[in-house]
């Protein structure tokens, strides 16, 4: 089959890679002549995991290619899928612009019976308005279908491989049935349910798996007040087969991409459904406000930031991916500057990133090496779980004075971190 996915970034250029391996004709489209020619040499501009491997492969291979050309892209496509983003707009709505670009941009090259998927989040009712906008272009017959995406940064190469489901949202069966021989070959099972259905279940699983998150930070405040260790909390409830121990994150609260944006766009669709108050907009609200709440209380152990060298060990808002959407780091160094602390960051990837999100600033500074950030720190903060951050011997770089220990993710020890001179403090860790 002929495959065009419309929008090359990171859903974009995995989708289309893939979908190349499996012996299709795939062309990423954008408009972004730089970003095309990049991908075009083999290029990938952010970073993923196995990625440029696969891209390097299939552009040798003949399978895929890219342009900024809608008529070269879409004569002839048999699926059409459109990947843009969907950024949230102030009130929390999903900014639907770009997809609608892309449907007006397409349909003038439409083969007759092409399928147009829409990949890209968006919320349920949208694709009566993506057809509204093609059909106004165009009078060749198409079909309309939502397949989301639920692709994790860092390892998204291999999400798109090996799924856990493909959903797909359509009413007409050649469309079904075209959808699921494309994706066949990853030997997924295939869920077929409405548009809306497919819609609302990626707003859906992201709002629950961010539910969890802001429901295991609750309690370990509780913890933290009762005295009890928040990790313990978790081994304990999670033997409950109805809970699982997998996916509990206390921390610093959800970021990236999609967790925040989708919230937010969920929430502001429950009150368009006069769904309101919503668990949702807890969410976001209970969110926003996590970094604050957990340095007040660090502030207790730490005393003054006031002239304290803080390193700050993680960039990302995740590991294995230089993504800075809603990073925490974004939140927590703006927050340590404010506070007279003296900041020195690190990233294996996101550096440079974060270095021109928040410019020049007097006490802010930047390192090129773990070593080299926590020298002579009078706190080391571990923002994200970078396994380089996790297989570093701190004990090595211990100083001769008082150094505090901030495990944002409760990824150490406390035991080994306190064994090696420092003063640990986790998220409702219990110390021993």
């Amino acid at each position: 089959m002929k495959i065009t996915v419309i929008g090359t970034g990171f859903v974009g250029v995995v989708t289309a890679a893939v979908y190349a391996s499996f012996g299709n004709e795939a062309i990423g489209l954008d408009i972004d002549e730089a970003k095309v020619k990049s991908l075009g040499s083999g290029i990938v501009p952010f970073h993923e995991p196995g990625l440029s491997e696969l891209l390097s492969t299939e552009l040798e291979s003949g399978h895929l290619s890219f342009t900024t050309s809608y008529e070269a892209a879409i004569s002839n496509s048999d699926i059409i899928v459109i990947a843009v983003g969907t950024p949230s707009k102030p009130d929390g709505s999903a900014d639907l612009s770009y997809v609608l670009s892309a449907a007006r941009s397409l349909a003038p090259f439409l083969t007759k019976d092409a399928v147009v998927v829409v990949k890209s989040t968006v919320p349920p009712g949208t694709l009566q308005t993506v057809a509204a906008e093609i059909q106004a272009k165009t009078a060749v017959a198409f079909d309309l279908a939502s397949v989301p995406e639920f692709l994790k940064e860092g390892t998204a190469v291999e999400d798109t491989l090996r799924p856990d489901r493909i959903v797909i949202g359509a009413d007409s069966p050649e469309a079904i049935e075209r959808l699921k021989a494309l994706h066949a070959p990853l030997k997924a099972p295939v869920v077929v349910v409405s548009a809306n259905s497919a819609q609302m279940s990626k707003y859906a699983a992201n709002a629950y798996l961010a539910t969890r998150i802001t429901f295991i930070n609750q309690i370990a405040n509780l913890c933290e007040a009762a005295g009890a260790d928040v990790q313990e909390v978790i081994s304990a409830m999670g033997l409950d087969r109805r809970i699982g121990s997998h996916y509990w994150y206390p921390g610093l609260g959800y970021g990236g991409s999609c967790f925040p944006k989708d919230v937010r766009e969920l929430a502001h669709f429950a009150e368009q459904q006069q769904e309101s108050p919503s668990l949702f907009s807890l969410l976001s609200r209970l969110n926003e406000t996590r970094v604050n709440s957990v340095f007040e209380h660090w502030s207790k152990i730490i005393g003054k930031w006031q002239d304290k060298k803080v390193a700050v060990l993680g960039l990302s808002f995740k590991p294995n991916t230089d993504d800075t959407r809603d990073a925490p780091s974004l939140q927590v160094i703006p927050w340590l500057l404010k506070h007279g602390a003296r900041v020195v960051g690190f990233d294996p990837k996101a550096t440079a990133q974060v270095r021109t999100l928040l410019g020049e600033q007097s006490g802010l500074q930047f390192a090129d090496s773990t070593e080299s950030a926590v020298a002579n720190a009078d706190v080391i903060l571990v923002l994200i779980e970078w396994a380089e951050f996790i297989l570093f011997d701190f004990a090595k770089t211990k100083e001769d004075k008082i150094q505090f220990f901030l495990d944002a993710r409760n990824q150490f020890d406390p035991t080994q971190i306190t064994s090696s001179g420092y003063t640990y403090a986790g998220i409702a860790r219990r110390q021993s």
